[in-house]
């Protein structure tokens, strides 16, 4: 006789606990900085397959597409700087633009972020501020680039390990 939702499968196994908090680690960690996102998830992907409830190949695949997408959130805002003719100061002017917009996020960190890079350029190179806003513009766009795609990556992750939970 069943007690409402949930009574059919009374226990989670540690592996699924621990899971579920890598994968909402992970997911916020794709927006706040200093908490690597993709890794944090794909933790999670690796509990559920130790635990017997994901296959090798879904491990597999997903720490392949987390090498990939941390490789990339890396690289997409030194890409879009460079293309925009930026600084490197471009793109740390946006993520400190970040921390400090986190104060009122998500319009503080967008904000702060494209402010940085901008104030960032600006104060580094002597190229005006139609150059500092293309390189501003270029570094946030990268780095929105970035985010999303982690959090693309961290929100598939999360849901695998949650189907796996309620499937198991």
């Amino acid at each position: 006789m069943g007690h409402g939702f949930g009574s059919e499968r009374p226990n989670m196994d540690v592996y699924e606990i621990f899971a579920i908090i890598a994968a909402i680690v992970g997911l916020l960690g794709s927006i706040v900085p200093g908490i690597p996102g993709p890794p944090v998830s794909w933790i999670g992907i690796l509990l559920m397959y130790i635990g017997g409830h994901v296959g090798l190949n879904l491990m597999i695949w997903w720490g392949v597409i987390t090498v990939i997408v941390t490789l990339l959130d890396y690289m997409a805002p030194i890409w879009s700087t460079r293309i925009t003719g930026g600084h490197k100061a471009a793109s740390t002017g946006a993520i400190l633009g970040l921390i400090i917009g986190l104060i009122v996020p998500p319009v503080g960190m967008i904000l702060g972020s494209l402010l940085g890079a901008f104030i960032g350029e600006l104060f580094v190179t002597d190229k005006g501020v139609w150059a500092a806003f293309k390189a501003g513009l270029g570094a946030f766009l990268g780095f929105l680039l970035g985010t999303g795609l982690k959090l693309i990556a961290c929100g598939l992750m999360a849901f695998y390990i949650v189907k796996a939970v309620i499937v198991a």
